[in-house]
């Protein structure tokens, strides 16, 4: 039989890239939805490679993304996104990928689906359906057409590029309209968690851009300067790692238990680990200089530490920053500008964040972040007319429409 052909784009968004859909070209049915995006992606793999699939092999390239036309009023489009597993059938909606954001304004405007400006600046209103947020994109154009080229420099990319501005609007909002609940889940900017074998451990768990929770480095016996190849290859810290981050879930209301969890829901939350500043190598080579950052931070994405920052990730550092009591708060509180710059394994990144004081609470109105974007390939990709012979185990989000 022929393999299915379906329209998608290609796109790296920040230091991440997915394969991108209009929802209108795929299944309505999620489950049908679900096998057929595993097999663009080419999971489960169990020699985690994703050689027959359009996945990297990682989790910063296992990713798909389905964007619609919004009939909310305050939004142009909806915003859907899914982080795929590797080795396993699971695609996990229950969060956002601030990276593969810069990529959604781009990917609407040149599949027709909004209009833009010829030149200057479209502004694109998103709705991120996942955890029930709304983000505003500052997307360049020149002659009619995304501007993708430019000298904007993001650490952890080769390549120069068009500098895309993210406003996270109201990213730990407790209006009612996010699908994370509180922004501290327990009531504490602290919370103490008991993980078995370890005893106590402190940790801010804060819902900001995604729930994320963050911990000292010296509780997983780290300094808070390791890339990549000082953490992935040490199974006992991942272990450690993941063992933080599924209790924390059962604490913040998102897991009924740890187990729950680690096979249900593995792409939220997510776990970091921070220091104060000290010298370093990045991936690329460069010498950190202590003096040129507020904070180090790393932070683990699929059970593995991450090759730069998600960029939900820099939101939570951001509001975590804002809010005196958390644990970033501690070491590195906003700057006079309202900016905080932290280092990460392949350098450095610097978020803005604008917080208030109401009736006795922190509100984080907003969180400023740069990208780029860049369509990679577009076209069709093509999967066999059975997409998956395995079970299905997509974890559920009321806000994707299942």
């Amino acid at each position: 039989m022929r393999q299915l052909r379906i329209p998608a784009v290609y796109m790296r968004g920040g230091t991440s890239k997915g394969v991108f859909f209009l929802a209108g070209d795929l299944p309505a049915e999620p489950r049908a939805r679900d096998r057929m995006l595993l097999r663009v992606i080419g999971s489960p793999d169990p020699y985690r490679k994703h050689t027959d699939g359009m996945g990297g092999g990682t989790s910063s390239t296992s990713k798909v993304v389905i964007v619609s036309r919004s009939s909310r009023p305050d939004c142009d489009v909806d915003y859907l996104f899914g982080q795929v597993a590797i080795d396993a059938p699971v695609i996990d909606w229950s969060g956002n990928c601030g990276n593969l954001t810069a990529a959604v304004g781009p990917f609407a405007i040149g599949t027709g689906l909004l209009s833009a400006p010829a030149d200057g600046t479209a502004t694109v209103r998103i709705w991120q359906a996942n955890i029930g947020r709304r983000i505003i994109a500052h997307v360049p154009m020149r002659g009619g057409e995304v501007l993708e080229s430019g000298d904007f420099r993001l650490d952890g990319l080769a390549f120069p590029g068009a500098e895309i501005r993210l406003e996270f609007l109201d990213p730990a909002g407790e209006d009612g309209g996010s699908a994370t609940g509180a922004t501290f889940p327990t009531g504490l900017q602290i919370e103490p968690l008991e993980i078995p074998g370890v005893g106590n451990l402190q940790a801010t768990l804060i819902n900001a851009g995604l729930p994320t929770i963050f911990i000292e480095a010296a509780a997983l016996g780290l300094q808070g300067t390791e890339l990549q190849a000082d953490v992935n290859g040490r199974m006992e810290i991942l272990a450690l790692a993941e063992a933080v981050r599924s209790r924390a879930a059962v604490a913040m209301g998102l897991a009924a238990t740890a187990e729950e969890a680690t096979a249900r829901r593995p792409h939220s939350p997510k776990i970091a680990f921070i220091a104060k500043p000290a010298r370093y190598t990045a991936s690329d080579g460069r010498t950190i200089d202590p003096a040129s950052i507020d904070l180090l931070a790393r932070i683990f994405s699929m059970g593995q530490l991450h090759h730069a920052m998600t960029g939900t990730g820099a939101v939570a550092i951001a509001a975590a920053a804002a809010i005196p009591g958390t644990l970033v708060h501690r070491i590195a509180p906003l700057s006079a500008q309202g900016t905080i710059r932290f280092g990460h394994p392949s350098g450095t990144l610097s978020v803005g964040a604008e917080a208030l004081r109401h009736e006795g609470q922190w509100l984080i109105r907003k969180v400023s972040v740069s990208r780029s974007a860049r369509r990679l390939m577009e076209g069709w990709v093509r999967v066999p007319p059975e997409p998956t012979a395995g079970p299905l185990n997509a974890v559920a989000s009321d806000r994707a429409g299942r």
